[in-house]
């Protein structure tokens, strides 16, 4: 089975490419990325496996290049994107190229050269804009950044392409967990970070804003899971649980009982958005016993010091 993973060297991507390799129904793994965010943990610790993989320096944007590789395809993982939090709009143009017309590029080269192929695209819960989504319930997305409104123009595409053949769209929450690319601008993530090595948590707004959070290990075996016999299409939220910023802090105080806490921007009402778990994932999405806790105790005991 030939696979092929857009953004394969990001923070999922490279966990999700590690787990591909020793998967011995991947008899080649093309690993898709432009390497545009510094991300070169991929390349380095444990081996991915033998000559079966291979790692292109791509842009999504290259139709010429996505033709090359994509060509005779079985599985597509698309999860090549410009990333920031849910509801940033710095870098517009940008989420537009990349998640938008990026997302178009690939699945005009699927049609191309990989009619027969599954399709996974990753996609996110900022779609939902606030207050609460649910692909299940076919909530109508109302995103409210300038990421949302490019991951959900992605959607579209993907749906255009789901006509023909079988694509699944999950909109993921908040990821955090350890990883070889980690991304430290995640909320979990950087307040882990703050708390180990600086000894001060930074919280903007009240703190009472709600996001849905997956931990990395969950989005990935999730993924891997449907590289078997499934025929799962349709759109689906990829959630754990949803947290408050001040429940996430509050958690934190057990492994960091001296953390000092500065809130900052406290006059600024900041959005919510609460996503629940898809029951529909039952049997493909883990099911995780850790606690939040748990998670972040793990998480400080990957660093260095």
């Amino acid at each position: 089975m030939k696979v092929v993973v857009t953004g394969g060297a990001g923070y999922i991507g490279a966990e999700l490419c590690a787990a591909l390799a020793k998967d011995e129904r991947v008899s080649e793994l093309v690993i898709y990325d432009l390497l545009d965010r510094g991300h070169f943990g991929l390349f380095m610790g444990p081996k991915l496996g033998n000559a079966k993989v291979r790692f292109v320096q791509g842009d999504v944007l290259d139709s010429r290049r996505l033709l090359q590789e994509l060509a005779g395809s079985d599985m597509v993982y698309h999860l090549a994107a410009k990333v920031t939090t849910p509801f940033a709009d710095a870098g517009h143009n940008q989420f537009e190229q990349v998640n938008h017309w990026g997302t178009a590029e690939v699945v005009y080269a699927i049609e191309e050269v990989a009619q027969k192929a599954r399709v996974v695209y990753l996609s996110s819960a900022s779609v939902y804009g606030q207050d609460t989504g649910s692909a299940r319930s076919k909530v109508k997305p109302s995103p409210r950044s300038a990421y949302g409104h490019s991951k959900l123009r992605g959607e579209a595409h993907m749906e255009r392409l789901g006509d023909h053949q079988q694509v699944c769209i999950l909109r993921s929450a908040n990821v955090h967990g350890h990883g070889r690319c980690m991304r430290y601008d995640a909320v979990i993530n950087r307040f882990v970070f703050q708390a180990h090595l600086q000894g001060r948590i930074t919280v903007r707004g009240s703190g009472a804003q709600r996001r849905p959070f997956i931990h990395v290990d969950a989005v990935v075996n999730t993924l891997a899971a449907l590289l078997g016999p499934n025929t799962l299409s349709g759109t689906y939220d990829l959630v754990e649980q949803d947290w408050s910023v001040v429940e996430i802090v509050e958690a934190l105080r057990a492994p960091y009982p001296d953390t000092e806490l500065l809130f900052i921007d406290q006059h600024l009402e900041l959005l919510s958005m609460q996503v629940e778990r898809d029951p529909r994932l039952v049997g493909i999405q883990p099911v995780r016993t850790a606690t939040l806790e748990a998670d972040l105790r793990a998480l400080g005991g990957k660093f260095a010091w």
